[in-house]
């Protein structure tokens, strides 16, 4: 209706802003937003033939019977009638005496008419059609903006629930870690202190071994007696010769095998996550 204004000569109402309403050609219903139909996409093609329409339609009366054509087959008559049969514009002597005598024919003010309101019908239609289109490509630009912000949206919360997946497996990762590193301290610590004990009882077996080398080059008997008596005495070198063991290590004490596990089917739960479907 803002671009035809032909349209009110059709006998259509005004219609308000906002709301719907129905096209009285196609019966397609539009619907218009708060600018009522001046929200209505312009149309410059349409636009353009309407223009044409009424600057033709302006012109004074006198300039259009200057244009009347002549009849070809009778020089003197003009064309004032309308062959409905040969849908040809002709003469009344053509009907009368001519190639139309036996045509039927109309008047072609009538005719011009007839013609003007049809194709007047036609613009509207052609317009109330392209509005139609309009409205149609409007909503399905507008479905995609809706589509890309639904689909920004999407992403986001995805990469949140995978940076949530991600910071469960650091986290755990991280206790695991934790839990080898507090044995893997105690085990460390109770060998370097038997390391230390064993090596106590290396630096006093290496001294006392020392002191019976220097004994055994005593040349003088006394001496001799007097120091392996008292300072060598066979039962110190016999209990210094029996370093205990049990406080070794048992077989296998390095080993931290225990700590291993078995990701595969957290790997392969991990590889089947999908899009949930249905509510």
């Amino acid at each position: 209706q803002a671009s035809n204004p032909l349209w009110q000569s059709r006998g259509s109402s005004a219609v308000p802003s906002g709301g719907r309403f129905r096209c009285p050609s196609c019966r397609h219903e539009v619907v218009l937003d708060r600018h009522g139909v001046y929200g209505l996409q312009r149309n410059l093609l349409v636009e353009n033939i309407i223009d044409i329409y009424k600057q033709e339609s302006a012109r004074p009366l006198h300039a259009k019977a200057e244009q009347q054509l002549m009849c070809e087959e009778h020089e003197d008559e003009r064309i004032n009638i309308y062959c409905l049969r040969c849908e040809a514009p002709t003469c009344s002597l053509c009907k009368v005496f001519g190639a139309h005598k036996d045509c039927e024919v109309a008047p072609l003010p009538a005719v011009y008419q007839r013609q003007k309101s049809e194709l007047s019908d036609g613009i509207a239609m052609l317009v109330a059609g392209n509005d139609r289109i309009q409205a149609i490509i409007t909503q399905m630009e507008e479905i995609c903006r809706t589509i890309e912000e639904n689909g920004r949206r999407q992403k986001q919360h995805l990469g949140l629930r995978f940076d949530s997946l991600y910071s469960i497996l650091e986290e755990r990762k991280k206790e695991l870690l934790q839990s080898i590193a507090r044995e893997q301290d105690t085990k460390v610590q109770r060998v370097r202190g038997l390391i230390r004990q064993y090596g106590d009882h290396l630096e006093a077996s290496s001294k006392l071994v020392e002191s019976a080398i220097q004994a055994m080059e005593e040349p003088q008997m006394a001496v001799y007696l007097q120091v392996s008596l008292g300072v060598l005495p066979a039962c110190r070198i016999t209990d210094m010769s029996k370093v205990s063991m049990s406080s070794r290590p048992e077989p296998g004490y390095e080993n931290m095998d225990h700590f291993s596990i078995n990701v595969d089917y957290v790997a392969e739960m991990l590889r089947t996550i999908e899009f949930q479907t249905g509510a």
